[in-house]
């Protein structure tokens, strides 16, 4: 009689139809190869599986050697295989990158953020110090690949005003250019009708965003130009001679008739210097928290905002400072004379670092670009000149105006702004760091009253311009520099981001001994001091330490070669060294000690003995 088979031992269960006919869903972990492969399982592989996968397989039946702590051979780091199957290098949606490895960039692009000069050579040095100046190397030119890439992101680019053929730009009107631009740009010019108190003086903060300004019977105020929002507005009762932002627009300094006064954005005195007495002119270097003030007794002075203490008083001896300005690329002061002459400053120096004869009558007018590269000076010959600052302080292009420029102003972009009376000619370049052009004006502007200061707005294509009818906002385009660090000059910064910044800029302060001509100079090595102090060591030790190649000790076994153990035994051999040296040197001053005494001892036994000291002793030589 037969039975019929049990479920599980000799017949396997049968399957649903729809359970066969569906298909298990590939996943991203699973190969191709896994899919074609029989019996694969449609989920993730277990961690055993995985695990195994990873280890090394060893051959079966093979006897392992045991290695000894140290090999005899050197052992070279093995190169990664490369992949032969271009399929197997995919991401994790299986889809091969078309565009694989960095994109590619410019040569030219990364020349521009480059800051080392490589066709210098390396120095003889020490292989510790050339390597780490190579890490140095390597890390700049990541740092320049990667701002390159970053130049990307700066979608704002420059432009400037352009006319037809033919067409004189100087001839357009700025009523013309606010009818061509857009209304955000449009708002941006503005007159401001303030006759009963001026000429004003006018000053920009380093963010660009706001506006001080200062007239001579009194009239001081501050506001957000773009928003047209006013911060503080008073009336000092005595001339105001200069007003400038310190480092952050909620501080501003303003030379009054008698003393130097410092307020707040609210328009609060804060402080009265008294020792700073009949300021006209004043600079602000933001780097070194400087306040840089001309007096007419002709003094220089130098105050720290940071601590409230006069770092240099310097006396120019050429009688009443009225022209100054300052280089933002090395921080030196510029000093205008009434002799023709423009001398340059640094609080670490009582003497001028350099005096250039510029003009055969007395200086107007002093202006320096962002680079520090060209310097404008205009005189009472009716000269405009632009001399090189690169070291050969020569003239290189001059011009005659009709009427003498008594204010002169650099853009971001090299634009030249000069103020003859009530007319504003602007000269242009052909870009950044470049020579403006003196033949043909860019643009020019009539005022309704004689100019009494004019400067350009940092990431604004406008100059504020400071005159006896009140302030003039004009439209300059191709003017400011169109992008901006936010980390550095932010214009649209919280009041906890401008904190936070004022702190960072306190730690990082310059101090004011490190003012020269040549900022690179202070990265290079002072190889006449370090030879001095090689000398004084020497002298000292009574040996030269560096004559010998220093101790390398040799590597041990059993753990003897750590750190600690090598420091330790360099340390004994270098103690040792400098015990034996000491000891000769000692063992050769007492020989030379000796041998002084026994010359003395002989030179006594040579004298003849008296009985009795005479008193005419001391008479004999």
């Amino acid at each position: 009689m037969e039975t019929a088979p049990k479920l599980g031992r000799d017949v396997p269960p049968k399957k649903d139809k729809l359970q066969a006919k569906r298909k298990k869903p590939r996943r991203y972990w699973e190969e191709e190869t896994a899919q074609s492969a029989a019996g694969a399982s449609p989920g993730p592989p277990s961690n055993k599986k995985r695990n195994q996968e990873l280890r090394p397989q060893r051959p079966k039946n093979t006897h392992i050697l045991k290695k000894s702590r140290i090999s005899k051979k050197l052992q070279v780091p093995k190169k990664p295989r490369e992949r032969k199957n271009p399929e197997s290098q995919r991401s994790l949606s299986g889809a091969q990158d078309p565009f694989p490895g960095p994109a590619p960039v410019p040569v030219d692009v990364v020349q521009k953020f480059c800051r080392i000069d490589k066709s210098k050579k390396l120095p003889r040095c020490r292989s510790k110090t050339r390597n780490r100046l190579k890490v140095a190397e390597t890390e700049e030119e990541e740092t320049s690949v990667t701002a390159a890439r970053s130049e990307l992101l700066l979608a704002e680019e420059p432009g400037f005003l352009e006319g037809e053929d033919g067409e004189d730009t100087a001839k357009i009107l700025q009523a013309d250019i606010v009818e061509a631009v857009d209304i955000a740009s449009a708002a941006k010019h503005f007159d401001l009708n303030l006759r009963q108190f001026g000429p004003y003086r006018v000053n920009y903060s380093r963010t660009g965003r706001h506006l001080a300004f200062g007239g001579r019977r009194g009239h001081v105020a501050a506001l957000d130009w773009v928003t047209k929002k006013l911060m503080c507005e008073i009336n000092v009762m005595e001339a105001v001679r200069d007003i400038r932002f310190l480092h952050s627009e909620a501080l501003l300094a303003v030379a009054q008739n008698r003393w130097l006064y410092i307020y707040d954005n609210q328009g609060i005195e804060l402080h009265c210097i008294r020792r700073c007495d009949r300021v006209t002119r004043l600079e602000f270097l933001p780097f070194h928290f400087l306040l840089a003030t001309a007096s007419e007794t002709g003094f220089l002075t130098y105050l720290d905002v940071s601590v409230g203490k006069i770092v240099a008083a310097l006396n120019a001896r050429a009688g009443r400072l009225d022209v100054m300005t300052q280089n933002p690329y090395n921080a030196v002061i510029h000093l205008g004379h009434s002799n023709g002459t423009v001398s340059l400053w640094s609080p670490a120096v009582k003497e001028p670092l350099v005096k250039i004869l510029c003009h055969r009558g007395g200086v107007r007018a002093v202006a320096v670009d962002s680079t520090g590269t060209y310097m404008a000076t205009s005189g009472l010959d009716h000269q405009l000149k632009i001399f090189d600052l690169r070291g050969t302080y020569q003239p290189l292009r001059a011009r005659t105006l009709p009427q003498g420029a008594g204010h002169l102003a650099f853009s971001q972009r090299g634009l030249l702004a000069a103020g003859m009376g009530d007319v504003v000619n602007i000269w242009a370049g052909h870009g950044k760091a470049s020579l403006p052009s003196l033949e043909q004006p860019y643009l020019t502007h009539r005022l309704s009253g004689p100019v009494h200061g004019l400067q350009f707005c940092p990431f604004e294509d406008v100059l504020g311009l400071g005159h006896s009818g009140g302030i003039t906002s004009m439209l300059v385009p191709g003017s400011a520099e169109p992008n901006f660090d936010g980390l550095e000059s932010n214009p649209y910064r919280s009041r906890k981001q401008r904190q936070e910044w004022e702190v960072k800029a306190l730690l990082e302060k310059v101090p004011a001994e490190l003012i020269c001509l040549d900022p690179r100079a202070l990265a290079e090595v002072d190889v006449i001091s370090l030879e001095q102090k090689k000398k004084e060591r020497i002298e000292r030790l009574g040996y030269d330490p560096e004559a010998k190649t220093p101790f390398q000790p040799k590597p041990k076994q059993k753990g003897r070669s750590s750190t600690a153990s090598l420091v330790k035994r360099k340390r004994k051999v270098m103690d040792k060294e400098h015990r034996d040296k000491v000891r000769q040197s000692l063992e050769q001053q007492q020989q030379q000690q000796e041998q002084q005494q026994q010359q003395q001892h002989k030179q006594e036994k040579a004298k003849p003995m008296r009985a009795r000291p005479s008193a005419l002793d001391r008479f004999v030589r």
